[in-house]
């Protein structure tokens, strides 16, 4: 999920991280630099889990601009390995 905010302040930004610290579907969590301002990686079950998600976060917080989202339809590689 990338989402794009009009609020850079301070506090926005702490409500904002403690808003999504709480969501345990977010597996990962960054600040971006770019044309998204944040980035969260998602694991949830189904298309009925990640719209719950959506809607607790748009309605969780103001000040969002934009929410995108991309999603996997099937994982052909995947490792964290890496040739040291």
């Amino acid at each position: 999920m990338q989402l794009r905010t009009r609020d850079h302040s301070s506090a926005w930004y702490e409500r904002f991280v403690a808003l999504v610290e709480g969501f345990e579907e977010v597996t990962e969590f960054y600040r971006m630099a770019g044309d998204y301002d944040y980035l969260l990686k998602l694991q949830v079950a189904d298309m009925n889990a990640y719209d719950r998600v959506y809607k607790r976060l748009v309605n969780g917080i103001d000040g969002l601009s934009d929410v995108s989202a991309r999603f996997a339809m099937e994982r052909i590689k995947y490792t964290t390995a890496l040739p040291l």
